[in-house]
This record gives structure tokens, C-alpha cells and sequence, in this order.
């Protein structure tokens, strides 16, 4: 569903990735992994399209389309979503009326109650969206709109920072229902091993300094990242 071939993207004239290869098919979760600065954001913001962040090489493709031209709001009606890390207030109105309008857009209304459950939003759906919620319902809400949208790429940027255990569990159940249920391609950049582990995704890869250092099986990754660090996570071969 995306295939990203020889990336090279950056902020004016400085260069954050340099080359990056990865792809991800219909109902797979895969884990981008790395330590601060590594370009993990930038990569999400190249392949969403957003004009801040300047292309200079390599492609974006979507169903194998090439969309490295395309503005963000085009790759967007194409099916590509990106969840940010700090979503706006928006006053006046209500998660509740917010959610029933994608939904409606988007064909999901009968989800909206499970997923509402799935993660224990029930009770924000009557408050202004994302004003006042504590950082685990900020980022449950996030994905909970994310989700309604019916993705056929999913870009999550840190789903899990900042937030308690129980809403890790809850992002992950959600996620691998969004997969599962819509058919899409979930691409999860993450600093916690804990969400890694509940995504069951099918591969990881680990960006250091703005290229994919190693690729591999998510647990073998996670396991050499808990033993040594990540210098030492992409040490000899899977």
C-alpha cells in the first residue's frame, strides 16, 4: 500500500534523511523506532506531504502511484492520514459532533460507538475536543478520529508519548482494530518499547541519523534495544 524508495528529504538546505527504503502492505503495522532527532517526524511529515519539510530525492508511492508531487490535502483525499502529536483545542466544538462528522464522511458510523468504547471516550464525547483532556485522552482521542477516517495509509507519530499504561493497551487494541477492520497500512513511529510489543506489528525498522540502520523482525529489534541501546541494536545480522 506505501512503498517509500530512496527518501531524501530535510528543512532548507539541511538534509535529515538520507535515503530511507520501507514499505507497508494492507491490514500490516510497522514500527519506525529510534532515539531523539534521528528524523523519525520528518520522515512521517515527507511521506504526508506537509510544505514545511523539502523533498530532495526518492519516492512517495501510494497503491504504487507515485504521490511525491502531490500536496498534502492531495495526498490526503488519496487515503493518507497523519495523527499529530499535539492536536488543536477546538472550542465549540464537541468530540461528539466532531467524530459523527467523519464518520458520516467516511462511511464508519457504525464503528463510532465501538471504537468511542474501545477507548473509554465515552465520557469526553460531550466536552469541546482536546480542550482540558489529560495527555493519555488527548492522544486515545487522536487515534479515535484517526481511525473514523478509514486510512488507507495510517502515519502516527508517537501515539503513546506522555501517556499512563492503561492507554498504551487501549492505543494498541485500537490500532490493531483499525488494521484489521479497514484494511489499512499502519506506520507507527514510537519511543516505547511497551507500544511496540502490544502492536504485534510485522517488521521494525530503526532510524538513526536519518537512515534505516537495521530492519527486522519487531522483537529481535526490541530485545538487542532493551540488551544495549540502540547504538548497539543493529549490531551483526537478523
Amino acid at each position: 500500500m506505501l512503498e517509500v524508495e530512496g527518501l531524501r528529504a530535510g528543512y532548507g538546505k539541511m538534509v535529515v534523511l538520507h535515503g530511507i527504503d520501507l514499505g507497508v502492505g494492507g491490514k500490516e503495522i510497522v514500527a519506525v523506532i529510534g532515539p531523539n532527532g534521528a528524523g523519525k517526524t520528518t520522515l512521517l511529515s515527507a511521506i504526508a506531504g506537509l510544505p514545511r519539510v523539502r523533498v530532495t530525492g526518492g519516492r512517495v508511492l501510494l497503491g504504487g502511484v507515485d504521490v511525491t508531487g502531490l500536496s498534502a490535502t492531495e495526498r490526503a483525499r488519496m487515503g493518507i492520514a497523519l495523527a499529530y502529536q499535539i492536536p488543536p483545542e477546538l472550542t465549540g466544538v464537541s468530540l461528539e459532533k466532531l467524530a459523527a462528522l467523519v464518520a458520516e464522511r467516511f462511511g464508519t458510523s457504525r464503528h463510532l460507538g465501538e471504537l468511542a468504547e474501545l477507548l473509554e471516550l465515552k465520557h469526553l464525547m460531550g466536552r469541546d475536543a482536546f480542550r482540558g483532556f489529560s495527555g493519555g485522552e488527548r492522544k486515545r482521542a487522536v487515534v479515535f478520529l484517526t481511525a473514523l477516517l478509514r486510512p488507507k495509509v495510517a502515519l502516527l507519530d508517537e501515539p503513546d508519548s506522555g501517556v499512563d499504561v492503561d492507554s498504551v493497551s487501549l492505543i494498541a487494541e485500537a490500532l490493531r482494530f483499525m488494521a484489521a477492520e479497514f484494511n489499512s497500512a499502519l506506520l507507527v513511529v514510537t519511543p516505547t518499547r511497551m507500544l511496540a510489543e502490544q502492536l504485534r506489528s510485522t517488521a521494525a525498522h530503526v532510524l538513526i541519523d536519518g537512515r534505516v540502520s537495521c530492519s527486522g523482525p519487531p522483537d529481535e529489534i526490541l530485545s538487542r534495544i532493551a540488551r544495549g541501546g540502540f547504538s548497539e541494536a543493529c549490531a551483526g545480522s537478523f
